[in-house]
């Protein structure tokens, strides 16, 4: 029901990891591939890969992503119309505030806290934009990170979803979890041959991480989930079919 996709840097290679979420709320990963950055060829890979080992993604899937510009395009051109996507709003966050000067973070982050609090979709995307119109004249690169894929941040709220629902579901801090176990057995590591070495560590700490995962908060109320990705993805899929 739930894709999460999400990037992890050991030794010089950047892993690509996949955690899907159950209609009962169960993690599971579900593939891990590997570059030597979060590119557009790794994440068509990755994505290819689980639809090629049985994905189903229809009849629709949110996938929750980083802030990763190749994520984004590898989600379209390989899950097309079936994918609605939520823009992690940690990685967000930290995109934005990146482009501030340290005494402007405190004031913004909170801003940011408060419109995505906002249970109301259009209120909390006036907010944003309101935001952002704030910061163009004196930090435009600000501006410019806060107003890519900004919709997109809101995903959640669009859709309808109960609070806890979108606790669970607006970042990636389910897969941010995982990788404490990989960077922690990486640690231990003096000198690292080869990419297999990285991929079959991040591997082994990935399925350690599983065997303590828990159901996500909220998980009795994912029908409603499932019948607002239903909504969503369902005239696109039709639209396209009538097209074709």
């Amino acid at each position: 029901m739930v894709l999460m996709l999400d990037g992890v840097v050991i030794a010089d290679h950047t892993v690509v990891v996949a955690l899907g979420i159950t209609a009962e709320g169960e993690k599971r990963i579900l593939g891990l591939w590997e570059g030597a950055t979060e590119n557009a060829a790794v994440c068509r890979s990755l994505l290819e890969d689980l639809v090629a080992r049985g994905l189903e993604v229809t009849p629709g899937i949110l996938v929750v992503i980083d802030g990763c510009k190749a994520l984004r395009a590898a989600v379209r051109n390989v899950l097309g119309q079936s994918a609605v996507v939520q823009r992690c709003q940690v990685h967000k966050k930290r995109n934005v505030l990146e482009h501030l000067p340290e005494k402007e973070r405190n004031a913004v982050s909170r801003k940011l806290d408060r419109a995505w609090r906002e249970t109301n979709y259009d209120k909390a995307l006036k907010a944003l934009q309101k935001l952002a119109d704030e910061l163009e004249d004196r930090y435009p690169g600000a501006a410019a990170s806060l107003r890519e894929g900004l919709e997109e941040t809101l995903t959640v709220t669009r859709l309808g979803l109960p609070e806890l629902l979108v606790k669970a579901l607006k970042s990636t801090n389910a897969i941010e979890s995982a990788f404490n176990k990989v960077r922690a057995a990486a640690r231990n590591v003096k000198r690292w041959p080869n990419g297999r070495q990285v991929l079959r560590l991040s591997a082994a700490g990935l399925m350690a991480a599983e065997e303590g995962f828990s159901r996500i908060k909220g998980y009795r109320q994912l029908p409603l989930l499932a019948a607002a990705l239903e909504r969503e993805v369902a005239p696109k899929l039709s639209s396209t079919v009538k097209t074709a």
